[in-house]
């Protein structure tokens, strides 16, 4: 289905106007009723930039400063060309040149020209505009029509998920702009006398604005139009309370005024001259008594002024509202509810009910009997001796409610049975479920799941209960406790009190109490309240494949977790342990952060680890079903060879057919990897810890993850002696030290290497050995010690050929290539890439047949064999484009330029190099330590290749990016081709 902005800027497809812009809610563009792609969302906030300021001319400094505000990007004002380019290339119709397109370059900026462009912003202000002349003119009709259509145009939040000051301020601005409209449409339904319709969008905006006072006069102006003259003054003195308790000022003139004629029922200065000649007297029957059955609002409701605002929100007329709030235990489900009927409670004139169904609860549980016959008592309907029978009693509860308007509130319901035959039949009528079960049987207008509170308004709570002076004397442990508590309401009210009832303690104190999972629930008890009483009545009410789950689920070793990881630990089938997770899901003990993703609050993990504790055998095999999961899917997707993994379990029967499904599965995982080796290595599995570790350096060093492996590694040999794998203690080294290699930290390297290989000599390896060789090998390379390092691949290649050991012997023999290549031996060189290349085809990974491809292909672009250069540049493209390794493929992509301007095409030279660029981009100049290095030798390319073509001026900027970019934080020698390049000179 069409979203709201899109349906109704395709009316009209076929206009003249026929390109539309969408700036109120995500920018979105059509043309011809068709959207069009954007790009990513700075190319879009560009172009956002442009669209609300449509006709004016946009410097580039004002672009630059809109959307990257402090933190311009390094190419400078050079991003916005390509931008641009790429906004007109989508924006403008076939066959359109620069001159005439809707985005004109001139003066130092761009201007968007509007002739031919429907922009929602425009139409807004036409709206708006319309209904104030309307509104004016006595026409309060055709006004609220306008200002409808004018709130029409909004689709979500205005320029949705936009970066940049620009947005930011025009974002608000814009927001603003709505609520104005909101607020003029209701004072134009209350001069049409429509005052319910007014009062429902009131109660909604004034629970989001507590303090405007324009809203509070105009709810007054809509309730002395329904005759609720007493609710008028109350909530005017409500009002007053609130401004002089918490902002210490007097209401404003205009709340003045209208009270005082709320107070003389002036209906001419209320509801305007036409609305207070036609209005009537009520005709509505009044009740001799109100039932009002709600709690005390106990407690102080912090952060849920979202979750208020949905419960409270005006509800379809003429049909039985029902709105469900679920939940884990203790997340103030409770207390939301009560505080929305209170605040709900002044539009159910006939009654407000409250049932606790106990459906978690030491008591009893309330049977719909039961509930059903208190319910009729309280509101005078019984006469005599009720019937027991549910079917009889259901028939007279919805007789009696059936000309109510009634607001009935339901607590801790279990399931839709219990609910369904309490539901009043009054048109009108409002009820709120609470329970910990989300009741997907029971048919709802709004479901709300509440999650724990965030950590400002955790700690904000806490705060309330502790005291500011106590809570400030020590703000980091408070941070602290409020973290135990994983922002759960009832948590922090238990902590809380313990602390008010032991003046002695500090914060500080109790959080060192709570310090470990051991002490963590136990701490959480005061009184009747316990956090564990709360999750253990939930789970007793789970089925046995449900609390075998759920205690399965608390070992998990990452915080989220998938099916697969699920099912592995079930030891089951993946449909029946989807059921399960779903199932859990449905009574609030199991999040779903994303589909397809789930995870246990902290609290709850902790309970469901005690539980699964319990039952050590059932928790052993699950916890080392998941270990394995992990190490299969790392060995899988490693390009190292298996016989890289001559110890530890082998991946025979894993859930992977690939190394591609198994790097996806990794990639799922996101930053939770290191995570796994430190449970491992926490629950006593050493060996798991170190196996892991290893088998994820390859797939974190391709993706420039060197901080994560290298605190995996760590943790591992932090634990290696504790290991029965003995080759551990070599193999963890030769990882840290292949690990710094790639990131430069040359010192640390020759120490891991160095320990290494004085291990392997004491306890003899030859295959670890092997990989000691390599590593020296490609570190002597890197500091420029070629003989060091011809020596020590050498020994690396002769034993990796021994013991048939293809990943360790192609990568030995890559280096010492590229030690011939830069000593000038070429074609020793290209002997070994050949030889390295052989290797890699015995295992088949695309970047194992990448790299000696690449190097290859270096050696005959130096040599001028471009032709040769071109093919084994192609073939190494193809291949690394299929792993996603950026770096390789925009290094092959610049040279395979060069070697296209060799055979005389500079316009593809420079086709490739942009396209080199763009690959470029998508490095992470924080992780990859050659990302500046790269840029540059791209850009001294491209350089050369503009000199080629005779585009001097261009060629110029791009050595000059070079030199005043890069220039401060590389090597001298990096610089020299575009200094050459600068003086007309070849490079050296």
């Amino acid at each position: 289905m069409m979203r709201g902005a899109e349906r109704r800027l395709r009316v009209g497809a076929g206009s003249c106007r026929r390109l539309r812009l969408a700036v109120l809610g995500p920018v979105r563009a059509w043309r011809g009723g068709v959207q069009l792609p954007l790009g990513p969302v700075r190319r879009q906030a560009v172009l956002a930039t442009l669209a609300l300021r449509p006709g004016f001319l946009v410097s580039h400094e004002q672009l630059l400063d809109g959307v990257w505000g402090s933190e311009p990007p390094r190419t400078g004002r050079k991003v916005l060309p390509s931008y641009i380019y790429e906004l007109r290339r989508t924006l403008d119709a076939e066959g359109t040149g620069p001159a005439d397109s809707v985005i004109r370059g001139e003066g130092g900026g761009y201007r968007l020209v509007v002739d031919d462009v429907q922009l929602d912003a425009a139409d807004l202000a036409e709206h708006i505009e319309g209904a104030r002349h309307a509104k004016a003119s006595g026409d309060p009709a055709t006004a609220v029509d306008r200002l409808s259509a004018a709130l029409a145009l909004f689709d979500g939040e205005p320029l949705a998920g936009l970066p940049g000051p620009f947005a930011d301020v025009e974002r608000q601005r814009l927001l603003e702009r709505l609520l104005r409209v909101r607020v003029e449409r209701l004072e134009c339904l209350v001069l049409l006398g429509r005052f319910a319709d007014a009062l429902d969008d009131l109660a909604a905006l004034s629970a989001t604005s507590p303090y405007d006072e324009s809203l509070v006069a105009l709810r007054m102006r809509a309730l002395y139009g329904s005759e609720r003259q007493a609710e008028a003054l109350t909530i005017h003195q409500d009002m007053c309370e609130r401004l002089r308790n918490e902002l210490g000022v007097d209401p404003g003139a205009e709340l003045r005024r209208v009270h005082e004629a709320v107070l003389r029922r002036d209906d001419e200065l209320l509801l305007g001259r036409a609305t207070a000649r036609s209005a009537a007297p009520s005709t509505r029957p009044r009740r001799g008594r109100t039932v009002n059955e709600l709690p005390g609002d106990a407690g102080h409701l912090i952060g849920r002024e979202t979750e208020l605002a949905q419960l409270i929100a005006p509800s379809a007329p003429g049909s039985v509202s029902i709105v469900t709030v679920d939940g884990t235990a203790g997340v103030g489900k409770t207390a939301l509810v009560v505080r929305a009927a209170r605040e709900l409670s002044a539009h159910y004139p006939d009654g407000c009910l409250f049932a606790d169904l106990r459906a978690h609860s030491t008591q009893r549980r309330q049977a719909p009997e039961q509930a059903l016959q208190r319910l009729l008592r309280s509101l005078g309907a019984a006469k005599g001796e009720l019937p027991s029978d549910l079917e009889e009693l259901t028939a007279i509860w919805r007789a009696a409610t059936s000309p109510l308007r009634l607001l009935l509130v339901l607590d801790d319901a279990l399931d839709a049975d219990q609910i369904r035959p309490l539901l009043p039949a009054g048109a009108g009528s409002r009820v709120l479920v609470a329970g910990r079960r989300r009741l997907a049987e029971l048919d709802a207008d709004r479901r709300v799941t509440l999650e724990p509170l965030d950590s400002g308004d955790a700690v904000s709570l806490l705060t309330h209960i502790i005291g500011e002076e106590r809570a400030g004397r020590e703000p980091e442990a408070t941070h602290q406790l409020v973290g135990l508590c994983d922002g759960l309401p009832l948590a922090l009210r238990i902590a809380g009190s313990r602390l008010q009832n032991r003046s002695t303690w500090t914060v500080g104190y109790l959080a060192g109490r709570m310090a470990g999972d051991e002490q963590r629930l136990g701490e959480l008890s005061v009184g009747d309240r316990s956090v564990e009483a709360a999750f253990t009545l939930s789970y007793e009410h789970l089925a046995p494949e449900q609390q075998r789950g759920f205690r399965a689920l608390g070992l998990a070793p990452t915080v989220e977790f998938d099916v697969l990881t699920s099912a592995t630990m079930l030891h089951g089938p993946s449909d029946a342990t989807e059921q399960i997770l779903e199932s859990l899901v449905d009574t609030s003990l199991l999040q779903q952060p994303r589909p397809g993703r789930y995870r246990l609050h902290d609290l709850v993990r902790v309970h469901a680890r005690h539980l699964a504790e319990a039952a050590p055998a059932e928790a052993a095999a699950a916890r080392t079903a998941a270990l394995r999961l992990y190490l299969d899917a790392a060995r899988i997707a490693s390009d190292w060879d298996s016989g890289s993994f001559p110890t530890g379990p082998q991946p025979d029967g894993a859930p992977f057919t690939a190394w591609q499904e198994a790097e996806a599965w990794l990639d799922a995982a996101g930053g939770e990897l290191a995570d796994v080796v430190g449970h491992a290595a926490a629950f006593g599995e050493a060996d798991y810890a170190c196996w892991i570790a290893e088998a994820l350096v390859d797939y974190f060093v391709r993706q420039g993850r060197y901080h994560e492996c290298q605190t995996a590694l760590e943790i591992a040999l932090d634990h290696v002696d504790e290991a029965t794998d003995e080759r551990m203690a070599v193999a963890l080294r030769n990882c840290l030290g292949y690990t710094a290699v790639h990131q430069r930290s040359y010192t640390q390297a020759r120490t891991c290497f160095t320990e290494a290989l004085d291990l392997v000599r004491r306890r003899p390896d030859p295959y670890e050995e092997a990989r000691t060789l390599a590593g020296l090998g490609a570190l002597d390379l890197s500091v420029g010690d070629g003989d060091r390092a011809i020596r020590h691949v050498t020994a690396a290649v002769d034993l990796a050929e021994r013991l048939r050991n293809d990943w360790v012997a192609s990568t030995a023999l890559v280096i010492l290539g590229l030690t011939h290549q830069f000593g000038g031996r070429n074609e020793e060189a290209l002997a070994c890439f050949a030889e390295a290349r052989t290797h890699a085809e015995t295992d088949g990974r695309p970047r194992m047949l990448g790299r000696p491809l690449s190097c290859a292909a270096d050696v005959h672009l130096r040599l001028g064999h471009y032709g040769e250069a071109r093919i084994l540049y192609r073939e190494a493209i193809r291949l690394v484009e299929q792993v996603g390794d950026i770096f390789l493929c925009a290094r092959s992509l610049t040279r395979l330029g060069t070697a296209e301007q060799g055979e005389g095409n500079p316009g593809a030279a420079i086709a490739l190099h942009h396209q080199a660029l763009l690959q470029h981009q998508l490095l992470n100049p924080l992780t990859d330590p050659s990302c500046d290095w790269l840029e540059m030798d791209i850009r001294s390319r491209l350089g050369r290749a503009y000199l080629a073509t005779g585009r001097v001026r261009e060629a110029r900027e791009q050595f000059r990016t070079v030199l005043d970019v890069h220039g401060a934080r590389t090597h001298r020698a990096d610089r020299a081709p575009a200094a050459d390049g600068l003086k007309g000179r070849e490079p050296r």
